[in-house]
């Protein structure tokens, strides 16, 4: 046999040297992709070390792969957005931003910007005490008192609707999309068409005093002037459990745009947290000292701003559940709105005073004892009642006893709107806006998902079934030993006897043992008086006969 020709060696390729260019950009890398997953990320990272199975530890492993491939694509994609958001900026020290009059903004700005701050004088009709705009921010809704409604797509001036209803209305609010919206009228709540035509008569909400929309549960909730919470899923009818406050007449209602918990505020200086799926309130706080006149909470369910009778201004971090910082305004606030990039509207008076988002930022150690505003609007003798930020535009609509104005807020909205969330895309059409509406119905949520935490959904449950019995009887008063054995048949064998023959240790004390112990003698006590009281009774010859027990 002929051998076989010795096979050539190949010697191993060096490794090329990292060069400090290389270290940079791996740095520079590591920090965009930290930046992207802060901006754009989902939670926390997934640990698979852990998980045993080997197929559930690939399908994790790739899941994560692609949450971080999304998020740095959301980051990279960034360049396309043409819009960016900004503040007036003062152009010395000494000047001052609330100084700048409307007029002067709006010879400022382009022409289709300047037609965007306008007033609506209606003397007879006010004054009006709701006003509210659909969630892209195209439709306008106002509410005067006496009974007039109108809705009218505000940018181009066309009338939707206008009714005289005759009577008291307190608020009113849109619905899933300009199709239809909610009046809270002097008897009960109805809903309309966009074109006017009354479409439900919800009977079940009477006197409503406030309304709120949580648009991803399909839920219209209201608050009566008992102190009544109610809650109706508008896509099914379907009528909630009511929840009774029990703290008199509401003064102010708001919703948390993050978790859908509903604020409300009371005569007592309280405010608290509700959900439909707890009969007592989630928390409460006590930011006040005097009535609450308004709530409002920001996008990202982080601060909560509320305002009292006694002219108080308080900032509250919710997540801690804790103030960060209070002030005094000049009169009582009517009426607060947070904006997109958490601008604050505050309306008092005939006033609205705007802060920049510095305000979220300030401490009770702050050297700052009043904020300066960033922008102040004055009504002649215009009794502000309610403040609303237009969604995705520098506006805010402001409704007051002599009908309604629009004002200008340079970088109050969001200058980059998500057009592919349901709802909430300005230059929707007909056929996208039915599409959206059966898309938002098909991932609509469910009520028992409110809750404080939204993050608790898709999450394990981990504890065991001695925990969640335990914390089901949380609230529930544990049982006490000795006034149980109190209630059993007494006598030489008595229960607490027993129990303390069996527990009574000389060398070990405690409650229970003292309390029962001073229970035995109090027995004792009670059945040597009977006894010496029966023995009287039935005199000398028959006092053998007495019982003792």
């Amino acid at each position: 046999m002929a051998s076989k020709p010795p096979s050539k060696s190949v010697a191993p390729r060096p490794k090329p040297k990292k060069t400090p260019m290389d270290d940079a950009d791996a740095q520079l890398q590591a920090e965009y992709a930290q930046a992207a997953n802060t901006q754009y990320g989902r939670g926390q990272k997934i640990s698979t070390k852990s998980v045993k199975d080997k197929k559930l530890r690939a399908n994790l492993r790739s899941l994560e792969q692609k949450n971080k491939q999304a998020a740095l694509q959301a980051k990279q994609a960034e360049i396309l957005l043409d819009h960016e958001a900004g503040l007036i900026e003062p152009e010395h020290e000494l000047e001052r931003t609330f100084k700048v009059r409307q007029d002067d903004i709006r010879n400022e700005v382009s022409i289709e910007t300047a037609k965007k701050g306008f007033e609506l004088r209606l003397d007879a009709l006010g004054p009006y005490d709701a006003c509210d705009y659909t969630r892209n921010g195209r439709e306008l809704l106002i509410a005067s008192r006496k009974g007039h409604v109108a809705n009218f797509d505000w940018r181009e001036g066309k009338l939707g609707c206008e009714l005289q209803l005759g009577e008291t209305v307190r608020d009113a609010k849109w619905l899933n999309n300009n199709q239809r919206f909610a009046v809270a009228q002097s008897k009960c709540v109805y809903i309309y068409a966009g074109d006017g035509v009354e479409i439900h008569q919800l009977k079940k909400h009477q006197e409503a005093t406030h309304l709120e929309y949580l648009p991803y549960h399909f839920l219209l909730a209201s608050i009566s002037t008992a102190g009544m919470i109610r809650y109706t899923d508008i896509s099914t009818g379907q009528m909630l459990s009511d929840l009774p406050t029990k703290l008199g007449q509401p003064t102010a209602f708001a919703q948390n745009p993050y978790n859908a918990i509903l604020h409300a505020g009371h005569q007592k200086g309280l405010v608290t947290l509700w959900s439909p799926n707890s009969q007592t309130p989630l928390v409460k706080l006590l930011p006040h000292r005097s009535p609450v006149r308004a709530i409002a909470v920001d996008k990202s369910g982080r601060y909560m701003v509320s305002a009292s009778q006694d002219r108080q201004m308080s900032i509250w971090d919710i997540r801690m559940f804790r103030e960060l910082h209070s002030h005094h305004l000049k009169a009582p606030a009517h009426s607060i709105s947070i904006s997109d990039r958490n601008l604050t509207a505050v309306g008092w008076g005939s006033h609205v005073s705007v802060y920049k988002p510095d305000l979220f930022t300030l401490s009770l150690d702050s050297s700052v004892v009043v904020p300066t505003p960033y922008l102040h609007w004055h009504g002649d003798a215009m009794g502000v009642s309610a403040v609303k930020y237009c969604p995705f535009e520098d506006v805010l609509g402001i409704s007051h006893a002599k009908g309604f104005s629009s004002i200008l807020v340079p970088g109050a909205g969001e200058p980059n709107p998500d057009s592919l969330e349901p709802g909430t895309n300005p230059f929707e059409s007909a056929k996208q806006r039915q599409e959206a509406e059966v898309r938002a119905l098909l991932e609509k949520l469910q009520p028992q998902m409110i809750s404080l935490d939204p993050n608790f959904v898709g999450n394990l449950d981990l504890a065991t079934h001695e925990q969640r019995a335990a914390e089901k009887d949380l609230d529930a008063r544990k049982e006490d030993k000795v006034e149980k054995l109190k209630k059993k048949a007494r006598g030489r064998n008595s229960a607490l006897k027993k129990y303390l023959r069996r527990h009574g240790q000389k060398n070990i004390i405690d409650e229970e043992k003292v309390r029962a112990r001073e229970a035995l003698q109090r027995n004792d006590a009670k059945l040597a008086a009977k006894l010496k009281k029966d023995q009287e009774s039935y005199g000398p010859a028959l006092a053998r006969f007495a019982r003792k027990a």
